[in-house]
C-alpha cells in the first residue's frame, strides 16, 4: 500500500460542440470525488481554446482511498453519464508533487506517444516557491493589517490559519498559473 498521496492525470478528448456540458459534467465529477474519504483535490485545464483535449487531475491521500473512489458507484454513474461527452486517451498515476506538473504540460496529444517526463524536483520546488512566496507575503500583510491581533496569535495557530487559507488558491490557481508561465523552462532538459 502506498501511504503517500497519489495523483491521477487523465487526458480526455471531448466533443467540441458540447463544451458547456463537459464543463458541467467535469464539475459534477469533482463534486462527487470531493465527498470521498482521502480526497485531496482535483482540477482540469484545456489544452487550448480550440482544442478538444482536456487534462484532468485528481489526488487522493493513498492508494486505498483512490481505489475506493475509482471503485465507487458514484464514479461509475458519473463516467457513464459522460460517455458521449469525453473519451479517455491516456491515464497516469504519480506519487509525490510531480503529479501536479504532468497533465497540464503533456506535450503530446497522441496517446500512442509517451509523454515528456516530469521536470526535475528542484525545478518543481522553485516553481512552488515562486508561487507560494508572493501569495504568502500578501496574505500575511493583509491578515496582519486587517485582522486585529493576528500577529499576536500563537505561531502554530497563525501557520494553521495561513496554510488552510492558502492551500486552495495555491492548488487551483497559483501553481497552475506559475507552471504555465514557466512551461518552457520546466520542460527544458
Amino acid at each position: 500500500m502506498t501511504v503517500e498521496p497519489i495523483t491521477v492525470a487523465i487526458e480526455r478528448r471531448v466533443d467540441p460542440d458540447r463544451i458547456a456540458e463537459v464543463t458541467i459534467w467535469t464539475q459534477a465529477g469533482t463534486d462527487l470525488a470531493s465527498r470521498q474519504p482521502g480526497y485531496l483535490g482535483s482540477g482540469f485545464v484545456r489544452a487550448g481554446a480550440d482544442s478538444d483535449v482536456w487534462y484532468m487531475l485528481y489526488r487522493f491521500a493513498d492508494t486505498d482511498s483512490l481505489a475506493a473512489w475509482e471503485g465507487s458507484r458514484e464514479r461509475a454513474w458519473w463516467l457513464e453519464s459522460g460517455r458521449d461527452l469525453a473519451k479517455e486517451s491516456r491515464v497516469e498515476r504519480r506519487t509525490g508533487i510531480e503529479g501536479w506538473f504532468d497533465a497540464a504540460y503533456a506535450q503530446v496529444l497522441d496517446p500512442d506517444v509517451a509523454p515528456a517526463p516530469a521536470p526535475p524536483r528542484w525545478k518543481q520546488a522553485v516553481s512552488i516557491w515562486l508561487g507560494f512566496f508572493p501569495v504568502n507575503l500578501v496574505f500575511t500583510v493583509l491578515a496582519t493589517a486587517l485582522v486585529p491581533g493576528f500577529s499576536r496569535l500563537w505561531l502554530p495557530l497563525r501557520v494553521l490559519v495561513t496554510t488552510l487559507a492558502l492551500t486552495p488558491p495555491m492548488t487551483y490557481w497559483v501553481l497552475p498559473l506559475v507552471t504555465r508561465w514557466l512551461r518552457p523552462w520546466l520542460l527544458r532538459r
